[in-house]
């Protein structure tokens, strides 16, 4: 019963809910962003925009020191999280049989462990600092809490049901994953999906104006 509700019923509710969750607030930036700007031009909107999204990869010169553990632990936790979504081969198995249709070359054991070491320490080393930092305790929300705790929790059981084998196992990384898909759209997690408009937004509104941040 419980196997059948994990594998069935609650999955297709949690994938409807994330995709459903995703589009509209996407939607809700787009059609809250497009406006009819009357400023007069100082400069290219969409030259800014590029610019925006491709430079905030690196941080300026002038505060990259007071963040560099910030930096190393955003960079360490988000590609390793993306090397394991995408290329554990029970994830490239996964998407080939229930959601694309075909799959992909997955990595082999050893670049999966050095992967989900990379996205633990660096998950880690991100919340710490949000704990132990005076300004970042300050400015966090439970949002913020909780998004950090079930996305340790969803990589925890994916890596215990690699290693053990186990059917119970399986089913518990997989209702994590449904709980995480169904948080999602809602949290602060949606920045997976609007980074990359936010800063191209900012950009050609800064570009348009003629001003070089």
């Amino acid at each position: 019963m419980i196997e059948y509700l994990i594998k069935g019923p609650l999955w297709y509710f949690s994938l409807a809910v994330f995709c459903i969750g995703v589009l509209w607030q996407l939607a809700r930036i787009i059609f809250a962003a497009a406006k009819t700007d009357l400023s007069v031009a100082r400069g290219s909107a969409s030259g800014g925009a590029w610019r925006n999204v491709f430079s905030r990869f690196v941080p300026h010169r002038e505060i990259a020191p007071r963040i560099r553990l910030q930096v190393i632990g955003g960079y360490m936790f988000h590609l390793g999280l993306f090397a394991l979504l995408f290329f554990a081969a029970p994830h490239v198995h996964f998407l080939e049989n229930h959601l694309l249709g075909f799959g992909w070359t997955p990595m082999p054991h050893w670049a999966f462990i050095v992967a989900a070491q990379f996205a633990f320490f660096g998950l880690i080393l991100l919340w710490l600092r949000r704990m132990l930092n005076a300004v970042s305790r300050l400015i966090s929300t439970t949002d913020d809490h909780i998004a950090a705790i079930l996305t340790f929790v969803v990589m925890l059981t994916g890596c215990l049901a690699l290693g053990q084998g186990f059917h119970a196992l399986n089913l518990l990384h997989l209702f994590t994953v449904e709980l995480l898909m169904i948080y999602f759209p809602f949290s602060c997690l949606m920045h997976a999906f609007t980074f990359i408009p936010s800063r191209a937004f900012t950009g050609a509104w800064f570009g348009r104006r003629g001003i070089d941040a």
